[in-house]
């Protein structure tokens, strides 16, 4: 039982941090293309319930929200958040 937990944790991961990723792409063109924006706090709450890392590697990828402090102090913090609940969750499924 562990086990399907464990995998759909990573499913999981993969589908918030892909759709964050694809979240900050599609609001970079529409910043270019003088469009309706990406609310920041939709940006935000993605980052927060588990795509940390795909904001993130948005950010560098897409040189997007990479100037304001606010969005590099979250995002740090919350990867850091991810890193530790990632340890903590191999540390039960599979140390026990």
């Amino acid at each position: 039982m562990k086990e399907y937990a464990a995998y759909a944790i990573i499913v999981y991961e993969l589908i918030i941090n892909l759709f964050t990723f694809i979240l900050y792409g599609a609001d970079k063109y529409r910043a270019k293309h003088d469009k309706y924006r990406v609310p920041e706090a939709k940006l935000l709450f993605f980052a927060f319930i588990g795509g940390a890392l795909g904001a993130f590697l948005g950010m560098k990828c897409f040189h997007h929200k990479t100037l304001k402090l606010k969005f590099k102090l979250v995002y740090v913090l919350l990867v850091l958040q991810a890193a530790l609940a990632c340890f903590g969750l191999y540390r039960y499924f599979y140390m026990q």
